[in-house]
């Protein structure tokens, strides 16, 4: 039975468990062995757990005693290097060595104390302000679908590592787009909630003002829904963790598909698989109409890089020992963000703002905007980004145009894999709603998985056939 149970999903896991059909030791011993037979190809792991199997030996008891803290309880999970947990180390994945946590932050401890048994932490690329994941700590991640290339980044090892079937589920970040992104490129389930919906507390400081989310990666939408509950809640320390979720409307849902930000270039495999994937949306009753985004962008997009460079520089200033380990690209750019005057922080809050507004004032009139999850499909695992999009040049964020947005809007979004490319490489589509819609989102995303199933997909090792 063990060596099956890395196929199966989280909540197909917690019924057998349930039904005593196998343990959540059986569980951690299939997770192991599926990353110990994919680890050397992927590098995906920054350091295992060395309580484990204490955790699922527990669990373990708890389901034969009748008595599991969750339907998840036992499951094996990986978390991103940079989400506090206890007993393991959690840094910025920066050089050096770093002493275990002494205790876990919210969203992590949550979901260990509902029992999921935490496998091992997972690379990123340093401080989860890249769109691949490489670093000069841990080295470079690579794709399970072509391990020649990236899985994307920040959340880039724990994709790799759910989509090779270490684990079910993967606690990464989202702080403009680092879940849905490596979820497209990976064949996942990428949930960003809205803002506050997971409140974040006792962990790391992120570089990215408030946009970054503590989310998962799944391989089924039931998955992510199921993780959400676990990890949301309000909490009297984080303000935003108040907000009332929006009821459903009693009326087909209205979206809007924006196939190009702009002028910006899409791949054309991508543009035809997401373009596939609206039949599939009517099919379903959702009416779809098709034009630009409803609010304006390019102002926001053009400040992006200048967001993490006053972020690092603020990270450094308040701890310099930090700031001394740390690569020297990341030391330049807070060098840059140390150097940017005031009034552009101030221009940059402003243009957040007036997005949020604007974002409000839009979805009145509209329940879901959908567009590609990312405009490029995978490139070299050990670039930063691809230089070349349909034949044209692009920065550093050409490949992320339609996911920064949200997290500066504060909007709920998830990216659900659809019709893979003819070599078999992922492709995602991305869904956005209202804030404070998440569970409409998740419902339409069931819904929509159910007309494009892709669950029985999985990557080969390097020789071998894909199944």
């Amino acid at each position: 039975m063990s060596a099956e149970l890395w196929r199966l999903s989280a909540i197909e896991l917690g019924r057998l468990f349930a039904a005593g059909r196998a343990s959540p030791v059986d569980a951690l011993d299939a997770a192991r062995a599926r990353a110990a037979t994919w680890e050397p190809h992927l590098n995906a792991i920054t350091r295992e757990n060395p309580g484990a199997r204490r955790e699922a030996e527990a669990s373990a008891a708890r389901w034969r005693a009748g008595r599991p803290l969750s339907a998840l309880d036992g499951v094996p999970m990986t978390v991103k290097e940079f989400l506090v947990t206890a007993g393991l180390p959690s840094t910025y994945a920066e050089p050096g060595e770093a002493a275990p946590s002494p205790h876990d932050e919210l969203p992590v401890a949550r979901m260990r104390r509902a029992g999921l048994v935490t496998l091992a932490k997972t690379t990123m690329p340093e401080f989860a302000v890249q769109g691949y994941t490489a670093s000069a700590r841990f080295g470079v991640t690579r794709n399970p679908w072509n391990p020649a290339l990236t899985p994307g980044g920040s959340t880039g090892g724990g994709a790799a590592a759910t989509a090779a079937g270490y684990a079910p589920i993967a606690l990464g970040t989202d702080g403009g787009g680092s879940l849905r992104r490596p979820a497209a490129h990976t064949g996942l389930v990428g949930l960003k909630s809205s803002l506050g919906r997971v409140p974040r507390h006792g962990g790391l400081p992120s570089p990215l003002l408030d946009f970054e989310v503590a989310g998962a990666l799944t391989r089924a939408v039931a998955d992510s829904r199921a993780v959400l509950a676990l990890m949301q809640g309000a909490d009297p320390r984080v303000l935003w963790s108040t907000f009332r979720p929006e009821p459903h409307p009693e009326r087909p849902l209205r979206a809007r598909y924006v196939e190009r930000i702009g002028d910006a270039p899409l791949e054309p495999v991508v543009a035809a698989s997401c373009r596939r994937a609206l039949a599939h949306l009517d099919a379903i009753g959702v009416q779809v109409e098709e034009g630009p985004l409803p609010f304006d962008i390019a102002g926001l997009n053009a400040l992006w890089p200048e967001i993490g460079k006053i972020g690092l520089a603020r990270l450094f200033e308040a701890d310099p020992a930090l700031a001394a380990r740390v690569s020297a690209p990341y030391r330049a750019m807070a060098e840059e963000g140390a150097r940017t005057p005031a009034t552009l922080l101030a221009a940059i809050l402003e243009r957040v703002q007036a997005l949020r507004n604007a974002a409000s004032a839009a979805f009145a009139e509209l329940d879901l905007l959908v567009t590609p999850s990312a405009a490029a499909m995978p490139w070299a695992a050990d670039a930063v980004y691809p230089e070349v999009i349909d034949g044209r040049p692009v920065g550093p964020r050409g490949h992320a145009v339609y996911s920064g947005w949200v997290n500066a809007a504060a909007l709920p979004a998830l990216s659900l894999p659809v019709d893979p490319a003819p070599d078999g490489m992922p492709i995602g589509l991305h869904i956005v709603a209202g804030f404070g819609c998440d569970d409409r989102l998740l419902d339409l995303a069931e819904a929509l998985e159910r007309q494009l199933p892709f669950a029985d997909r999985w990557p080969a090792l390097p020789g071998e056939a894909r199944r």
